[in-house]
């Protein structure tokens, strides 16, 4: 098990969270309250008077708090709603932060056509906006060609090699650098690199980002596009066209895109973006379960080949990447699924 689970390090924490608050560990309640993707695990901590703070347990052996701690404090500086640090020790991997409560986005969605869906996902674009407006780029990595081609090798590495025991399509290299490119040739703002529903508190009225340490510098529709093209829903193409739209006016408006970026471009700079994003997320979730042992992903991959098969429905310069996920990809990918391998 991840060290953050065991017995030994929630005391750890737990004495560590009483030496903060001046207290005995027993006047104290610590419960397991999350965990995510790597090995950072959440706790929910519980002081005498009733007030409730979240426990980061990051192993600082397994994961860098540094960045986390970094942006949130410069988020936060400039007015976007991210917790307060109220405790920080980067040598044990511990951190105290509000508690935004138990209410990830996805969980007041209510069907992909429903109006307080499509109302949250309005509120969701709004604080993109807001972060591409406000958070500052100079201090963030750049989400430059190697690390976008690093994710895209993700796809022929985990999931087709390790996983499916397939070699790369046809016109993969062209594919890869096609991607790349529309990628950078977009203006550059703060990227949380995961605006996915999940990473979005509901507290009160408001949303909250949360899981923003692996933030960067990069293409101004990448957030759009974790939005959009998330895990929780796939919109029809008319709808994901309207929001695209919607956005590339607002982003001129506001000074972050050029004017004569017309809709066409934005929307295919849009599209190959979201192809590059679901190919990542193929290979990532294969890594997941089969290098972290991590379970639920799996079931997953074939909501987000239909994310990569709607975005190159518009990159007419990939059909053929499009017929080869229709006539090789799917059937092997549903095989290998209903396998249960």
């Amino acid at each position: 098990m991840p060290e953050a689970t065991t017995p030994k390090r929630q005391d750890r924490l737990r004495q560590w969270a009483a030496r903060r608050h001046a207290l005995p560990p027993s006047a104290i309640r610590v419960r397991l309250a999350a965990g995510d993707a790597s090995f950072r695990r959440y706790f929910r901590l519980q002081l005498p008077d009733g007030t409730t703070r979240i426990l980061m347990d990051a192993p600082p052996d397994r994961e860098d708090s540094r960045p986390f701690v970094a942006i949130a404090e410069k988020w936060r500086s400039v007015g976007l709603p991210v917790p307060a640090l109220h405790g920080v020790d980067l040598a044990e991997g511990f951190i105290e932060l509000d508690d935004l409560g138990d209410t990830p986005l996805q969980a007041c969605f209510q069907g992909d056509d429903n109006p307080d869906t499509l109302a949250w996902h309005e509120r969701a674009l709004e604080l993109i906006h807001a972060l591409q407006n406000h958070a500052p780029v100079e201090e963030l990595a750049a989400y430059d060609a190697a690390l976008l081609g690093r994710e895209l090798d993700l796809f022929p590495d985990w999931c087709l090699g390790e996983w499916l025991g397939m070699a790369p399509p046809p016109g993969w290299e062209a594919l890869r650098d096609s991607l790349i490119a529309e990628a950078l040739d977009q203006p550059v703002v703060a990227v949380h690199r995961d605006f996915d529903a999940m990473n979005l508190m509901v507290c009160g009225d408001a949303l909250h980002l949360i899981d923003f340490q692996d933030a960067v510098a990069g293409p101004l529709s990448y957030d759009l596009i974790s939005l959009l093209c998330g895990r929780y829903c796939r919109f029809p193409p008319a709808r994901f066209a309207s929001w695209v739209e919607t956005f590339r006016v607002r982003a001129i408006a506001d000074g972050r895109l050029l004017a004569d970026v017309d809709p066409a471009t934005f929307h295919r700079q849009a599209q190959a973006m979201a192809a590059q994003r679901s190919l990542k997320v193929l290979g990532i979730f294969c890594r997941l379960t089969l290098r972290d042992a991590r379970e639920g992903y799996l079931e997953r991959l074939p909501h987000f080949l239909g994310h990569l098969e709607d975005s190159l429905a518009d990159l007419p310069d990939h059909a053929n990447m499009r017929t080869w996920l229709a006539d090789t990809f799917r059937p092997a990918l549903a095989a290998r699924l209903e396998a249960g391998i």
